[in-house]
């Protein structure tokens, strides 16, 4: 490990990417604490600490802690997220957006501008809701705003879209010229930087428990469930099915390449941390502005999407989970073109016809998978629903906070490991030595 730390250093492209994706989790992490104007700070986090397990505990842990704050950075990236949603759900209905999303760069440039113009959209109702919702509160004896009226709304509604549109371009930014995804990230960075604070808070109440030795065995079963929940997690997200490939001999000038035996992995998990996020963003927003709005008919039919522990909520949140793993593995692996380059290249799977039969047995292998990896998803995810109910654990500990920090944490990490195996470094995770050798490695070069 230390060796593999150094190897990053040695290689200025990597070095500076690394360096450049901490700096800007810093500058998100600095502008979570620059409150909104017009906000009381303090009597906002006695409103959010009295909502621990709600949707509003939920929302806070996805922003950050930024929520608590009633920072500029309130809103996260949730608006993005969901924009994102719709956007590729209207690229299935809508041909224009289909026909856009498949010229390539130049299309893909178009679609994430619509993106963009749909996310400042969503921060602008969004925020405008939050102010109404900061201003409801002054009733319930809350005095949170310090002017209510039409010019703190505006100035709300301003700060808050200016923060969800500079934190889209952070995210893109690190995708771009850092390291790992950058929405991703910074979900990760609020909810790990949140972890440390939660677990002081569990482990003293916990120790004041007036059960005897309760609150210490509580604490040993959550840290086994935590230990069993990353094993586990890490293990379905580095499992993969092989499907055997078949190369026919070639001729090429004069030379006859032999057949080589080769296989098409297929991860279990191809959608990764993604449909646990589009999952909590769905719910999170129509329970935001039902909660906003001050109508207490929208409030009550909210309340079966705000509350985590609610056994509508848990069905609800797991049909969207296997449906987005389904969603977002369709979009991103396509069989019919791997098919056509495996066919291209002369590669076949034994006892499958090229073409057409090979896309439909490949679109039969990874149906199976991704079903048994949407299940393995809705358990890990509902592991905070059982936590919060019997043992009243943060939602940091439970299965979709672990599972994003993970998730992201074994992607970072493979894409470093991904650039250390390029420059010929041993990889990250690997043992002594170089995990992948060139073919020329351990022998002469041929005589020419």
């Amino acid at each position: 490990m230390a060796n593999s730390i150094q190897n990053i250093g040695k290689i200025p492209e990597l070095r500076k990417r690394i360096l450049f994706t901490l700096a800007m989790l810093a500058v998100y992490r600095v502008g979570v604490f620059i409150t909104v104007p017009g906000v009381n700070r303090v009597e906002m986090e006695n409103v959010i600490s009295k909502s621990t397990g709600s949707f509003l505990g939920m929302f806070n842990m996805f922003s950050g802690g930024a929520l608590e704050q009633l920072s500029i950075f309130a809103l996260g990236i949730m608006p993005y997220i969901s924009a994102s949603i719709v956007v590729q759900l209207l690229t299935v209905v809508v041909p224009k957006l289909d026909q856009l999303n498949k010229e390539g760069e130049q299309g893909r440039r178009k679609v994430n501008q619509i993106t963009r113009y749909g996310t400042i959209g969503l921060a602008i109702v969004q925020g405008f809701f939050i102010s109404q919702y900061l201003e409801s509160l002054s009733s319930q004896g809350s005095e949170v705003v310090v002017d209510p009226g039409w010019t703190f709304r505006f100035v709300t509604v301003l700060s808050l879209t200016t923060g969800t549109a500079f934190i889209m371009w952070l995210g893109e930014q690190i995708t771009e010229r850092g390291i790992g995804n950058g929405t991703s990230l910074i979900i990760f960075a609020g909810i790990v930087a949140a972890m440390p604070d939660a677990l002081a808070q569990y482990v003293s109440g916990a120790g004041s428990s007036t059960e005897g030795g309760s609150g210490n065995f509580g604490t040993l079963l959550l840290l086994l469930l935590v230990i069993g929940t990353i094993a586990a997690i890490c293990y379905f997200e580095r499992a993969h099915r092989k499907i055997p490939v078949q190369y026919a001999k070639r001729q090429v000038g004069r030379k006859m390449y032999q057949g080589a035996q080769s296989h098409l992995p297929l991860k279990i998990n191809v959608s990764g941390v993604i449909p646990p996020i589009f999952a909590s963003s769905i719910l999170m927003f129509p329970t935001q502005i039902a909660n906003m709005s001050g109508s207490q008919f929208l409030q009550d039919a909210g309340a079966i999407f705000g509350n985590p522990m609610d056994w509508r909520y848990n069905v609800i949140f797991t049909v969207m989970v296997v449906f987005f793993a389904f969603f977002y593995t369709s979009v991103v692996f396509n069989p019919v073109q791997v098919a056509d380059n495996l066919k291209k290249g002369g590669g076949f799977i034994p006892g499958i016809r090229p073409g057409k039969n090979t896309a439909q047995y490949i679109e039969r292998v990874l149906t199976r998978i991704t079903f048994a990896g949407a299940i393995y998803l809705s358990v890990v995810c509902m592991i905070p629903a059982l936590l919060i109910m019997y043992m009243e654990v943060p939602f940091y500990f439970g299965g979709t906070g672990l599972l994003i920090v993970v998730g992201v944490a074994l992607d970072t990490v493979q894409q470093i490991e991904s650039h250390l195996i390029t420059r010929n470094y041993e990889g990250f995770t690997g043992p002594k030595g170089p995990r992948i050798r060139g073919r020329a490695a351990g022998r002469p070069a041929p005589a020419r």
